[in-house]
């Protein structure tokens, strides 16, 4: 039986327009599986349709033991765990707990360059209290950016202005080094 600490969530590079198929066959194997999407509205020559885009296009989140490995990689679609020198790299749990949060709620929220810089903020308030990061710029409306920092990818969200504090510098260390950036912009 494997112990609940060796059970971590890891980043799979999947191909290109197969994330929802591999989350699902992941899901069948038994596998539990994040696909966080988001809505946008798609303009066709005909038509415009609202629909359900990755929010981190070529990538499915898993939680699975690396040592066991195998079952995963054979998954159709799956083309790496990703991580550094062949060795599988697990995303921390609150960022993935951080995009739960996100994806329940019913704020608008999109794919966002990621980004770095800027000056330490924390949200007080909304469903994101207890999110940081970094305040990148102030324009309405307000958005924070949440992170993952080994994908170097973030999403983007819509908050109220008042929700955002400066926050102490070792609350950005630990939250930083969590891969929680916020921007407003």
């Amino acid at each position: 039986m494997l112990k609940s600490e060796e059970i971590r969530w890891f980043a799979l590079k999947v191909r290109s327009r197969h994330e929802k198929a591999v989350a699902a066959a992941l899901r069948a194997k038994g596998y539990e599986s994040f696909l966080p999407l988001y809505r946008t509205r798609h303009r066709w020559a005909d038509r415009l349709k609202t629909v359900s885009l990755p929010l981190f296009p070529g990538y499915v989140f898993t939680h699975f033991d690396d040592r066991a490995a195998l079952p995963v990689l054979s998954t159709p679609g799956v083309v790496e765990i990703v991580g550094f020198r062949s060795r599988p790299m697990p995303v921390e749990d609150h960022e993935i707990a951080g995009l739960r949060r996100l994806t329940e709620t019913s704020l608008c929220y999109e794919p966002h360059p990621y980004v770095r810089i800027g000056e330490r903020v924390r949200l007080l308030d909304g469903p994101l209290r207890g999110t940081a990061g970094i305040l990148v710029a102030v324009k309405d409306p307000p958005r924070v950016v949440l992170s993952v920092e080994m994908l170097q990818r973030s999403v983007a969200v819509e908050i109220d202005r008042d929700w955002v504090m400066p926050a102490p510098a070792c609350l950005h260390v630990n939250l930083h080094a969590a891969g929680y950036v916020a921007s407003a912009k």
